[in-house]
């Protein structure tokens, strides 16, 4: 159980902010001058170099998304360079991809991001360059709407598995609908059907608070207040809802953590959202639909704090069959170099945001109590992920953030040499989450402007 420091104060983080943004930009430098864009997407290093690895194109948004949120935290204007040039160059495949369940990620840490920063006065104003920035928004909302699976109480959006899959991740990925709905769009269909993008948003935040989520209610017997499953399957005859499973974590009845992460930082966003929006304006009631959103975010952030260890990096699934040799790992600080499971620090920057986010909300809406549990919780693991072991100082390594892990049951991670376990390396959404919370943290001990991804108009 993380060991919450109630009395670390938000500007205590102020100057590992200042080194994190340094180490951020150098590495942000050496990957533009090293990796060969030619051999796909960066996902992960190995060895320290950031590699690719065939599965879907769902991490080249947060390569150049990353160099956005630099200049946004620095004013680095190279940085600025490096992500609008090649979002401009390189995203476009992006926008239109019908195979995946990423648009939120890719695009919305892009064209999203660059919006973001003209209408906040960050970037030079340019009309034309708005409409090209909101052409895209538009569009990706509604691509990644069309990729839905009806189901007996609403619907989702399918993962690449197939039309019988919901991921867990994609509660982070439906704020593409979130965004294009916002700048007017919808989707149409044959007939010139016009589709709600909002509702089909909604649609699947509901199917993933429902099935995604346990509530401790005995659905099974596992079934324990926050845990969440990586994949519901249903079948896509009838609509019936089937069972839990898992791609990259341990089993359906475990909880992979960084799907939990997920859940945890995509629920927290748009409850804010939805918080500032007209009752009017939400179908099914705003307060009905805050109500369960709250109920899902409160239950993974809960479910979080209880079953990671003391300084706030879980490892990579709270089922992994041999952390029992581990001995009592919740009560002590997490171990990377462990002989028996490794951690997933990408997992910790996912959702450290989700903690701050709905802590803020929670203290905004005068729940001090449960407000600052979250609040100082998600500071808690910020202090340890922005400091060494975790924290990547070695100039020549190309991570930010260390000791990440991408799939565990598929061997993928690399496993150094005199090692039992994969350690030691990054990912390329561990590292672009990172900075997107270092950001949020850093403009609120600045009093900027509040960070979220629909700040666009």
């Amino acid at each position: 159980m993380i060991k919450i420091k109630m009395g670390l104060e938000t500007s205590g983080l102020d100057a590992k902010l200042r080194k994190f943004w340094t180490v951020s930009g150098d590495k942000i430098a050496l990957i533009e001058k090293n990796y060969d864009r030619t051999k796909g997407s960066p996902v992960f290093t190995v060895g320290g170099k950031y590699t690719t690895r065939g599965w879907t194109e769902w991490t080249q948004g947060f390569q150049y998304g990353s160099a956005i949120l630099q200049y946004d935290a620095t004013g680095d204007k190279a940085a600025l360079e490096i992500g609008r040039g090649n979002t401009v160059s390189m995203m476009a495949p992006h926008i239109s991809h019908t195979g995946v369940h990423d648009h939120g990620f890719n695009n919305i840490s892009t064209y999203g991001s660059l919006l973001r920063l003209m209408h906040e006065g960050k970037i030079a104003y340019n009309e034309w360059e708005k409409q090209f920035y909101m052409l895209a928004l538009k569009i990706t909302g509604a691509v990644q709407a069309s990729r839905w699976t009806t189901i007996k109480d609403g619907g989702f959006i399918h993962s690449f598995n197939g039309p019988h899959s919901l991921f867990v991740d994609t509660i982070r990925s439906v704020r593409a609908l979130i965004v294009s709905h916002s700048l007017g769009h919808f989707l149409q269909a044959e007939g010139d059907l016009k589709i709600s993008l909002l509702e089909r948003a909604l649609q699947h935040l509901s199917a993933t608070a429902q099935y995604s989520v346990f509530y401790n209610e005995g659905r099974d017997i596992y079934d324990i207040w926050g845990r969440t499953a990586h994949e519901c399957v249903f079948n896509t005859k009838d609509g019936n809802y089937r069972c839990p499973n898992s791609q990259q974590g341990y089993t359906g009845f475990s909880t992979w953590t960084r799907g939990l992460a997920w859940a945890m930082c995509g629920f927290a966003e748009e409850l804010e959202w939805l918080d500032r929006q007209p009752d009017e304006a939400i179908p099914g009631g705003k307060t009905a639909v805050m109500n369960w959103m709250m109920k899902a975010a409160k239950a993974t952030c809960d479910f979080y704090i209880e079953n990671t260890p003391a300084d706030g990096i879980p490892y990579w699934d709270t089922g992994a069959p041999q952390l029992y040799k581990l001995g009592n790992y919740l009560d002590k600080p997490a171990d990377p170099y462990n002989d028996f499971e490794p951690v997933d620090s990408s997992a910790a920057a996912i959702a450290s945001q989700g903690l701050l986010r709905l802590g803020k909300l929670l203290q905004q809406k005068g729940d001090a109590q449960n407000g600052n549990r979250y609040w100082q919780a998600g500071l808690t693991v910020l202090d340890t992920l922005f400091d060494e072991p975790y924290l990547s100082t070695d100039p020549n390594h190309e991570g930010l953030i260390l000791h990440s892990i991408y799939h565990r049951p598929n061997g993928w991670d690399h496993i150094p040499a005199g090692s039992r376990i994969p350690n030691g390396e990054s990912s390329m959404w561990g590292d672009y989450h990172a900075r997107e919370t270092a950001l949020y943290l850093q403009r609120i001990i600045n009093n900027e402007t509040y960070y979220t991804f629909f700040n666009i108009q």
